[in-house]
């Protein structure tokens, strides 16, 4: 089973900005971690369906060799992190998505894919969002995009964008420490 940590985006159904983003990514710089240099795979972007039944445009950003099992890192080295390491890497994930707009939703995680989801963050997340659940820590949204669900936790981001600040990973076994 591989496990992937990166960045997912909901660019809803704007091609144009999901295309952009793409870019963007494409020349993003490599990540600098301890003494290694981490660079980005090809983005990924694909249409979903959501838990609503609605499709929308997802980007996908991942980390060469930071991952579990990843397919994408065939031929690669699997690169063993602390969790600050992999905090390290996820702030800079953050600072490429401030460079993006035209996107709805974006998170930063361990397989973060339904947390883009807004019909499931709708249908199962209400509680959490209105609270800021850890849970849901570094979650981004466009200024309007559930607007009616959340809570305080909520902060501005970039401009027109607001998020749960992220809050950094923890030590696990998937980790080195």
């Amino acid at each position: 089973m591989a496990i992937v940590f990166g960045l997912v985006v909901n660019f809803g159904s704007d091609e144009a900005a999901a295309h952009a983003a793409c870019d963007v990514v494409r020349g993003a710089a490599a990540i600098p971690v301890g003494h290694r240099q981490i660079r980005l795979h090809e983005p990924l972007l694909g249409q979903v369906t959501g838990a609503g039944g609605v499709p929308y445009l997802e980007l996908s950003a991942v980390p060469v060799g930071v991952g579990w099992g990843v397919a994408l890192d065939r031929g690669h080295e699997r690169l063993v992190l602390t969790a600050a390491e992999l905090t390290t890497v996820g702030r800079a994930l953050y600072d490429l998505v401030a460079e993006l707009s035209g996107y709805q939703a974006a998170k930063v995680g361990l397989e973060p894919e339904w947390q883009v989801d807004l019909a499931e963050l709708r249908q199962d997340w209400t509680a959490e969002l209105a609270e800021g659940h850890r849970v849901l820590a570094g979650l981004v949204l466009g200024e309007t995009v559930l607007a009616d669900l959340r809570g305080p936790s909520f902060v501005p981001f970039a401009a027109g964008f607001v998020w749960i600040p992220y809050d950094g990973e923890r030590p696990t076994s998937l980790t080195s420490d």
